[in-house]
């Protein structure tokens, strides 16, 4: 308090005529400021609804932000502050009257960078939500559960469970502006281990997604011949049995042995698989995906090395050309004959499946993975948010728009599919019997080929798939990024671009066991064990730290802080049970069925499994780890130690505080 001392006594002098050239500026009382997204008040009153302080008490104004109205007698001696410590700003009254004196002691720490519209941001949340996934696992998983009639568990899995968590998360990162690990000390400090758990989890998935895209940047390539290279049996990866199979080719038999040239391209030329003959096995790696992957990780470091600035200016190119490109590969679909034959197989329900508790399960995972908690990036992109930023309906908008999203692009798989079906003159099922990337770039592929202007619609195509996985990389590597600036400020603040490069560098490394002529055995493997189970776990951990030891009713105070209204019944009982529940629900539902785990002719041996749950375990390994070394760290008994370790620290240092008081 000495130097609040001393700033009022400073300022009360200027007021009585004894310092006339001190520095000072008088606004209105009834005004209010803002400095960095955060709230500057005049005579006591927040500009979201915070209540004015009286007299003598001391009140918490916002996260950061403490209010207090000690008497204003000033010290003795009119020393200035120092700079850098605090600013001061009475408001204006007539001589005489009583004024109200606002102190900003003004952080030293680098004000957060925020971004630069609010488009930006909800584009940036998009394209991280709308992923691949969305393109092929969606469809396939609609009907295989029983077409329109999977619709009901997926909107019921997403209203009680994907949409609370996705909202919990935005409004946590906004309040507390922080990463996915300094958060936690703010929170609940034992649980910190979650954020490092979530670090590896992000480095597992880029290990094995952006391999994905170098494998459409290869067909991209390849669409520039003058002939598409899976159109045809004669190039040397063919073997006897490839059969350009269509109904226009009478001459041509189709037999349980004969593959299509797309497969034979996908899997002998691409990926090379026919060269490893298991995970046991994996070959040498192969030097073109290699050159693919090494361009698409430099496009990911130019447009993420400067921070949200930059990658907020990206998006509204990687976001939105999906779109053009999916509306005009639907209305392409829509025209080519047999396509409702593709619409009515992904539509027609069959109620029955309902009573399966398999189509339950997969709505739950589908919503979940879609929309995307638990992996950081929700936190780290809402903390660059202005404070009083309605996080509430970013939260609305931008599930919807990901849930309707995945729905559009099942007509656009379908209405291909049926026109296949109808040149093949076969059954839709048995033309979609292939899910994951198998349908895009072998299926979708072949139909594409044999369109009329099969070189453009191939060129958009896989333009969209890399742009897709663009944004989600972008997204994973942020989170990852924010994460630790947020955690070593003093070490990596300034030094961003070269860990962004030593981030990105440890990516391509972790990545070249997905690009060996075994490749694709290793992305399904990660695809499997490394993410599912245990981001799941972490997130059962998040929300019950947050909604049991952090507290609902803190946490809705935190909302009310920011958005001016209290979060509504439904959410609160959704954090406090229907969202535990609902995680439970998957983690135990996939160690009780675990997946049968196959690509091609493939089938993973025993002892992959075992490596597979150790991959998964090896990041949540990182909470129970944390938990142990924070209470042997602390100091006191063990019963203060445990006490400690659930208290939440305030996050105040950040942001600066508010002082607020009368002077006469």
């Amino acid at each position: 308090m000495e130097t609040t001392d001393m700033m009022l006594t400073s300022m009360l002098a200027m007021d009585k005529g004894e310092n006339e050239g001190e520095a000072g500026r008088w606004e209105e009382e009834e005004g209010t400021q803002q400095e960095n997204g955060r709230p500057m008040l005049t005579d006591g009153v927040a500009e979201r609804g915070s209540k004015s302080p009286t007299p003598g008490s001391g009140q918490q104004v916002s996260n950061g932000f403490s209010a207090s109205t000690p008497q204003g007698q000033g010290g003795a001696g009119g020393a200035a502050p120092e700079p850098g410590a605090g600013a001061a700003v009475p408001s204006a009254r007539p001589p005489g009257g009583l004024r109200t004196l606002v102190v900003q002691q003004i952080s030293s720490e680098r004000p957060r960078e925020t971004w630069s519209k609010k488009m930006d941001f909800l584009l940036s949340v998009i394209g991280y939500a709308v992923d691949l996934g969305n393109v092929w696992r969606f469809p396939y998983i609609c009907y295989q559960n029983g077409g329109g009639a999977f619709l009901l568990p997926y909107l019921l899995m997403a209203v009680f469970g994907g949409v609370p968590l996705f909202y919990m998360e935005l409004a946590l990162g906004q309040f507390h502006r922080s990463g996915c690990i300094s958060i936690w000390k703010h929170i609940c400090p034992i649980f910190k281990g979650i954020g490092f758990a979530i670090c590896i989890i992000a480095l597992y998935i880029a290990f094995y997604y952006n391999t994905i895209m170098a494998w459409a940047l290869y067909y991209l390539l390849s669409s520039f011949r003058p002939t598409l290279p899976w159109t045809t049996c004669t190039n040397s990866w063919n073997t006897v049995n490839c059969n350009r199979y269509m109904s226009t080719d009478h001459n041509v038999s189709w037999s349980n042995s004969s593959t299509s040239p797309a497969e034979e391209f996908y899997t002998r030329q691409v990926l090379q698989v026919h060269l490893s003959p298991g995970l046991h096995q994996l070959g040498s790696v192969s030097w073109q995906l290699a050159l693919c992957l090494l361009f698409i990780f430099i496009i990911v470091y130019f447009s993420i090395w400067k921070g949200v600035k930059t990658s907020g200016k990206v998006v509204w190119v990687t976001a939105t050309f999906p779109y053009l490109v999916l509306l005009v590969l639907l209305v392409r679909g829509a025209t080519l004959p047999g396509a409702w034959r593709g619409v009515v197989f992904y539509l027609k329900p069959d109620w029955q499946k309902l009573l399966s508790t398999t189509v339950w399960i997969d709505a739950a995972a589908q919503i979940f993975f879609s929309l995307g908690p638990g992996f950081g990036v929700l936190l780290a992109f809402a903390s660059y948010n202005p404070f009083h930023n309605n996080c509430y309906k970013d939260a609305l908008i931008t599930s919807s728009v990901n849930c309707l999203t995945s729905f559009l692009s099942g007509f656009v798989i379908f209405t291909v599919l049926g026109y296949m079906a109808e040149m093949r003159q076969q059954d839709v099922d048995t033309v979609a019997k292939d899910a994951g990337p198998s349908l895009l770039f072998i299926i979708y592929a072949e139909a594409i080929a044999n369109m009329p202007a099969a070189t453009f619609f191939s060129i958009i195509f896989f333009l969209m798939i890399i742009m897709l996985g663009l944004d989600s990389t972008f997204a994973g590597l942020e989170g990852v990024i924010t994460a630790m600036l947020d955690e070593f400020p003093h070490v990596l603040a300034k030094r961003r671009e070269w860990f962004v490069l030593g981030l990105v560098c440890v990516c391509f490394l972790g990545a070249l066991s997905t690009l060996t002529y075994g490749g694709a055995f290793v992305v399904k493997l990660f695809e499997e064990y490394a993410t599912g189970p245990a981001v799941i776990t972490v997130v059962l951990l998040e929300v019950i730290a947050v909604s049991w030891f952090y507290g609902t009713n803190r946490f809705c105070n935190d909302i009310h802080l920011m958005l001016g209204f209290y979060p509504g019944f439904f959410w609160r009982i959704c954090w406090v049970a229907i969202c535990p529940c609902f995680l439970l629900f998957i983690i135990i539902s996939f160690l009780a069925f675990p997946p049968e785990v196959r690509l091609f002719d493939y089938h993973f041996p025993p002892w992959t499994t075992v490596l597979g749950y150790c991959i998964g375990v090896s990041s949540f390994i990182c909470v129970p780890v944390y938990m142990v070394y924070y209470l042997l760290r602390a100091k006191g008994t063990f019963k203060q130690r445990l006490l400690k370790s659930i208290t939440p620290e305030p996050s105040g240092n950040q942001h600066g505080h508010l002082i607020v008081t009368n002077a006469v």
